[in-house]
């Protein structure tokens, strides 16, 4: 996109940083001739909810600061796809750049950058804003000495509705606080924690805690603690290592609860040193003045000393009578003109009403009302409905002037897709596809086919291309392999199971019975399902119905007895043998709870294998014990 105009506006004419979320130009804007910095959301995010969602973020946060260590925001907009925002270009190096290239600064020179970033952040909590990412790659060093605190993409705007999941662990582990580290919402506190990590860097020449990865570091910022400043660095005074390990404090209440608080110790450390304002020259000169910490956060004006007449001096009474004359007139006319400025101030600012939730229709007839325009922009989102606004900058009740635009981000509807094409893919590998691009409603069918190997895609719903939303239900048709059935009739029980097993299927629970008056002919298979020479998929359940002569069934009498309850129970009975598992035929029971809680209940046996039973109360195993024949009907 370099050496292209942006907005009609903005030529980029090279690229000077990219980031995870975004590419950064330099460019200059044709309308006044200055230097910016665009940052421009890279394209791959254009659809994405969740870093658009932090673009937006960056932009409101920098909307409601400004400041002479922050970099400021002049514009924000859309270029076709092109999501932007336009900051003050700084010239210089990054903090990380400076120390790399000098290792150690000293100390004096490291608590004045120190201070400034601090008199950022204090501004920034102020405004109810908590950077989250402080680190010396988001510290701009200009050429001329002056230091700004750059990249709010990952802030937290106090009572912001626009929080995105797995924000709350981000920022660089070398820098994150303990808090971060274990998942909580970062405070203003954790700002202070990562500006001490900073200064202790900028100290010994390098970071507190290091590993191999990201988890090492983490489980380091909450449990150990970091090698001596003087052991890496002797010349720093103790009373700067001091605040510096205070900040870095594990538990947020033992850390400076404001960043002035820890400015004005730092302030404290060099001034008993005589230091305060050394750390210029050759090495790197902070310029700018010294920061003001107020409770109003404003810089204290400068007090004026009235000139008084000379009593007896004609000359210098008639110099005072003219002076006061101009004076009265300036004042006079600042008055007017201020008056004006006021008037015109009142009469055409207005305050941002809040739109989100709105559909846009409503929201632009609202702003109209207000003498607002709007820009819409559409996005995907799976929460609201197509055609609702869900983000809008500037925020609600902030204040413009009437006429100006509010940036509107409307919902195009949950994201729409293309179905991949699965067919030949294994179960598994299909499933990862589709978990990968957000679906997880899925369902299996399985399949006979000789065609395709077993737990192979044979087919899918909805088809390959077609346009589907996370939402959409996929149903997966999987091979099964293909076996034919054998035919089981005239088998024994015991060995229909067992050809069963032989050819990869399985024998069902539930039995059916066929009487017969034939001796011969009990405990045979009489007709199964599916059908002999059926084509199935491997592991089918086949049911079985078995000859049953009465004179021939054998029969035990079994006691059961369940435990007291005041509420009505369920009792299930199973009988088993070795390779079977079937429920009796009037296994389940419902036993109230005013029943006796001992019964005797008569159990069949399907065939002459040997067998045991378990009771189940409500699921729950009661008694297992062996099936013994006590007669015959």
């Amino acid at each position: 996109m370099s050496e292209r105009i942006l907005a009609n506006r903005y030529r980029l004419t090279e690229q000077i940083g990219m980031g995870g979320m975004a590419i950064v130009y330099k460019a200059i804007d044709m309308r006044t001739g200055h230097n910016v910095a665009v940052k421009v959301l890279r394209p791959e995010f254009n659809e994405d909810i969740e870093f658009i969602s932090r673009f937006q973020r960056e932009a409101e946060a920098a909307s409601k600061m400004t400041h002479h260590n922050i970099v400021n925001l002049l514009d924000v907009g859309m270029d076709n796809d092109n999501r932007y925002l336009v900051m003050e270009y700084v010239q210089g190096k990054t903090l990380k750049e400076v120390i790399q290239e000098r290792g150690k600064l000293t100390s004096p020179l490291a608590c004045q950058i120190t201070i400034r970033i601090l008199s950022a952040l204090e501004h920034a909590h102020r405004n109810g804003i908590v950077h989250r990412d402080i680190k010396p790659q988001n510290i701009l060093v200009h050429a001329d000495g002056h230091i700004k605190v750059a990249d709010f993409g990952i802030a937290r705007i106090a009572n912001s509705s626009t929080l995105t999941r797995g924000d709350n662990v981000m920022g660089s582990v070398h820098y994150f606080s303990p808090e971060q580290a274990r998942g909580e919402n970062a405070q203003a506190t954790s700002d202070i924690y990562s500006t001490g990590v900073v200064l202790y860097e900028m100290l010994t020449g390098r970071v507190p805690f290091d590993g191999d990865n990201p988890v090492a570091v983490a489980m380091q910022h909450l449990h150990a603690q970091p090698v001596p400043i003087q052991s890496l660095a002797p010349d720093v005074p103790q009373s700067v290592s001091n605040v510096c390990l205070k900040a870095m404090e594990k538990n947020p209440a033992m850390r400076y609860q404001s960043a002035r608080d820890m400015a004005q110790d730092l302030r404290q450390a060099l001034e008993e040193r005589g230091e305060r304002g050394k750390g210029q020259g050759s090495e790197l000169e902070i310029k700018q003045p010294k920061p003001q910490f107020k409770e109003d956060g404003t810089t204290p004006s400068r007090k004026t000393t009235r000139n008084t007449g000379i009593p007896g001096d004609n000359r210098k009474r008639w110099q005072t009578v003219v002076l006061i004359f101009l004076l009265s007139a300036a004042i006079l006319t600042g008055m007017v003109f201020g008056g004006i400025a006021i008037y015109r101030q009142v009469m055409t600012s207005v305050k941002v009403p809040e739109v989100i939730g709105m559909t846009l229709e409503e929201a632009l007839n609202y702003l109209s009302r207000e003498g607002l325009s709007a820009n819409p922009v559409y996005v995907s989102n799976e929460e609201y409905e197509a055609g609702v606004v869900f983000l809008q900058n500037p925020l609600p009740d902030a204040t413009t002037r009437k006429g100006d635009t509010v940036l509107l981000t409307v919902s195009s509807g949950p994201s729409s897709i293309p179905m991949p094409d699965l067919m030949g893919k294994t179960y598994n590998d299909a499933v990862t596809a589709l978990k990968s691009i957000g679906i997880t409603q899925i369902t299996v069918e399985k399949v006979a086919t000789s065609e395709y190997p077993p737990d192979t895609v044979v087919s899918h719903q909805p088809e390959a291309e077609a346009s589907i939303t996370k939402d959409t239900v996929v149903t997966l048709s999987v091979s099964g392999g293909e076996i034919v059935v054998p035919d089981l009739t005239g088998m024994t029980l015991e060995a229909a199971e067992q050809m069963l097993i032989d050819n990869n299927l399985v024998l069902s629970p539930q039995l059916q019975y066929a009487d017969t008056e034939s001796e011969e002919e009990h405990g045979y298979v009489s007709a199964q399902s599916p059908e002999a020479d059926s084509r199935v998929v491997q592991g089918k359940s086949i049911s079985l119905q078995v000859f049953r002569c009465a004179k021939m069934n054998p029969y035990t009498e079994i006691t059961v007895t369940i435990p007291e309850s005041d509420k009505d129970v369920t009792v299930r009975i199973m009988i088993h043998a070795a390779g079977s598992s079937f429920e009796y035929e009037d296994a389940t029971i419902l036993w109230t709870s005013d029943a006796d809680r001992s019964r005797k209940i008569s159990v069949k046996k399907p065939d002459n294998r040997n067998y045991t039973y378990t009771v189940y109360m409500d699921g729950v195993q009661l008694e297992q014990k062996e099936l013994k024949e006590t007669g015959g009907d």
